[in-house]
C-alpha cells in the first residue's frame, strides 16, 4: 500500500472510530437521564427529563456557536473537523448533565438553561483552552486523559456553587439538625441509567486516545476499556461491602455511585494502569465516594443524586492518581491544574448563579416545591396515577 492511500486509510478510520465513540458519550445523557429521573421524587421526574433533553440541546447549539472556537481557537486534528467538534460538543454537555442532579427538586427551569448557556459558551471551554486546548495548564505538564477534572469536577463545582446558594430541599434537614431521608422514585430507572452511564463511558475513556490507526493506539484503546470496566465493578463491589459493613444493608443508591465513582477515577489515566491497579484505584474510590456523600449530608449540602461526590471528590481523587503510573505527570502539578480548575469554575459559577439569584431567582417558592416541578414547570406529570391528587 502506498503511502498517500495508508494515509487516507488512517485518516477515515480515526474519523469513523471518533464519531462512533462521540455517539456512545451522546448517549450518557440517557444515562444522566435516567439516573437522575430514579433518583428524584415523582412529582419532580418529568421536569428533570426535560431539563436533560433541554441542557443538552442548548450545550450543543452553544459550544457550536461560541465555546469550540473559544476552547480550540485554531483547531487542526489529525482526522475530521467535524469529528472533532462533535466529540468535544458531547463532552461538554457532559459536565452540564452533573449540575442537573445535584439542583434537583429546587431549581428554577429557566434560571438553570440560562447557566447552562454561560457555562458552554464561557466556562468550560476557558479551562478547556488552558488544557486540552494547549494552553497555560497543559504547559505545566498536566495529564488528564478524558477529563476526571476538566470534565467532571468542572461539573461539580459549578454544582456545588449552585447548591451552597440554592440551599437545600424542604423537609431535607430538621430543626434538630437531623437527616430526614427523601427516598427517589424509581430504581429500576436509577439502575438503568448506571449502567447506560458505564456503556457510554467505553468511549468516554476509549474515545479519548482520538486514534486508531496504529498498533499502539489498539493496545492503548484496549487497555483503556479494560481497565474502564474493571474499575467500574470494583468500585461497584466496594460500595457494596462498605454498605452493607456500616447499615446491614446494602444500599442501591450507594453501590450505584460507587460503579460511577470508579468510572470518574479511571478517567484522568485509563491507558497506563495495569488492570490490577484499575481494580485498586476503583475500589478506593467506591470507598470515598460513600464517605462523601455522608461527609456532605452532615454538612447540610444537599445533593440528591451525590454528583458532588461522585464528579467532584472523586474527579480530584483520580486526577491525583495519574502519577502512580504515568511517568510523565507529577503530583504538584497535577495538584496546581486541579486547584486552577476548581478556582475558575467555581468562582465564575458562584458569581453566575449570584446574578441569577439576586435578578429572575433560581429557586422555587416553598408552594411550588411542595406540589412539584412537574406540574409548576411542565404541566405534565411522569406518573399520573400516583401523584395527581383527586
Amino acid at each position: 500500500m502506498e503511502a498517500q492511500d495508508l494515509q487516507q486509510l488512517t485518516f477515515a478510520l480515526d474519523t469513523f472510530y471518533l464519531l462512533v465513540c462521540g455517539a456512545l458519550v451522546m448517549w450518557m445523557a440517557a444515562g444522566f437521564s435516567m439516573l437522575e429521573a430514579g433518583l428524584v421524587r415523582a412529582k419532580n421526574t418529568t421536569e428533570i427529563l426535560t431539563k436533560n433533553i433541554a441542557l443538552y440541546s442548548i450545550a450543543c447549539i452553544t459550544y457550536l456557536a461560541i465555546g469550540y472556537k473559544v476552547m480550540y481557537p485554531d483547531p487542526s486534528p489529525a482526522y475530521a473537523a467535524d469529528a472533532n467538534f462533535f466529540f468535544q460538543v458531547v463532552f461538554v454537555a457532559t459536565a452540564m448533565s452533573i449540575v442537573s442532579g445535584a439542583v434537583a427538586e429546587r431549581m428554577k427551569l429557566m434560571s438553570f438553561l440560562v447557566f447552562c448557556v454561560v457555562l458552554s459558551a464561557f466556562i468550560y471551554p476557558v479551562q478547556g483552552l488552558w488544557t486540552w486546548g494547549g494552553g497555560m495548564i497543559a504547559n505545566w505538564g498536566f495529564v488528564d486523559f478524558a477529563g476526571s477534572s476538566i470534565v467532571h469536577l468542572t461539573g461539580a463545582s459549578a454544582a456545588l456553587a449552585a447548591v451552597i446558594l440554592l440551599g437545600p430541599r424542604s423537609g431535607k434537614y430538621l430543626s434538630d439538625g437531623s437527616i430526614n431521608a427523601l427516598p427517589g422514585s424509581n430504581m429500576p430507572l436509577a439502575a438503568l441509567g448506571t449502567f447506560i452511564l458505564w456503556f457510554g463511558w467505553f468511549g468516554f475513556n476509549g474515545g479519548s486516545q482520538l486514534a486508531l490507526g496504529s498498533v499502539d493506539d489498539a493496545n492503548a484503546i484496549a487497555r483503556a476499556m479494560v481497565n474502564t470496566n474493571t474499575s467500574a465493578a470494583a468500585g461497584t463491589i466496594a460500595a457494596l461491602l462498605f454498605t452493607k459493613l456500616l447499615w446491614k444493608k446494602a444500599d442501591l443508591t450507594m453501590i450505584l455511585n460507587g460503579a460511577l465513582a470508579g468510572l470518574v477515577a479511571i478517567t484522568a489515566q485509563p491507558v497506563t494502569p495495569e488492570p490490577w491497579q484499575a481494580s485498586v484505584f476503583g475500589f478506593v474510590a467506591g470507598l470515598i465516594v460513600v464517605l462523601s456523600i455522608i461527609a456532605l449530608d452532615k454538612l447540610h449540602i444537599d445533593d440528591p443524586v451525590g454528583a458532588i461526590s461522585v464528579h467532584g471528590v472523586v474527579g480530584i481523587f483520580g486526577t491525583l492518581l495519574v502519577p502512580i503510573t504515568d511517568s510523565s505527570a507529577s503530583f504538584m502539578i497535577q495538584f496546581a491544574g486541579v486547584a486552577t480548575i476548581f478556582g475558575w469554575v467555581f468562582a465564575c459559577s458562584f458569581i453566575i448563579w449570584t446574578i441569577l439569584k439576586l435578578t429572575v431567582g433560581i429557586r422555587v417558592t416553598k408552594e411550588q416545591e411542595y406540589v412539584g416541578l412537574d406540574q409548576v414547570d411542565c404541566g405534565v406529570e411522569a406518573y399520573p396515577e400516583f401523584t395527581s391528587q383527586k
